[in-house]
């Protein structure tokens, strides 16, 4: 067994070439020797939100605070609340941030393929973010 405390990982920003926006990551817990699977808290304020991007394995969020919007490639932006679980399967392009006027956290879960979990593509323009 092993316990990971709460504060024992420092919070970090989110980068600026993966984010738009102020979103801070809250590690919790990474892919190793057994387990694939990587998980981290994410906060996005108002208006902030990822980068397009992909995941080799899928990604599962679930949404724990706030209002937030998704989007898939070529599908519509869609308005996620506490509670829901949103899955995004492998290789599907997709984003997903806080609404323009509200904050949104999720637990992000994504697994390890070969070292990759995520690949990271380009920004989200705001004409694309703020279409509904």
């Amino acid at each position: 067994m092993e316990i990971t405390r709460i504060g024992s990982q420092p919070s970090a920003k989110g980068p600026e070439d993966w984010f738009s926006g102020a979103v801070r990551i809250d590690p919790l817990f990474a892919a190793n020797d057994a387990p694939r699977a990587a998980a981290a808290s994410v906060t996005f304020e108002p208006g902030a939100r990822t980068t397009w991007h992909t995941h080799p394995l899928g990604q599962t969020l679930i949404v724990t605070a706030g209002c937030g919007w998704v989007q898939r490639e070529g599908g519509p932006v869609v308005e996620i609340h506490p509670g829901d679980v949103v899955w995004f399967a492998p290789e599907e392009k997709h984003w997903h941030g806080a609404t323009a006027t509200t904050a949104m956290t999720h637990i992000a879960i994504q697994e390890n393929l070969n070292g990759k979990v995520v690949d990271w593509l380009e920004k989200v323009s705001e004409e694309e973010y703020l279409k509904k």
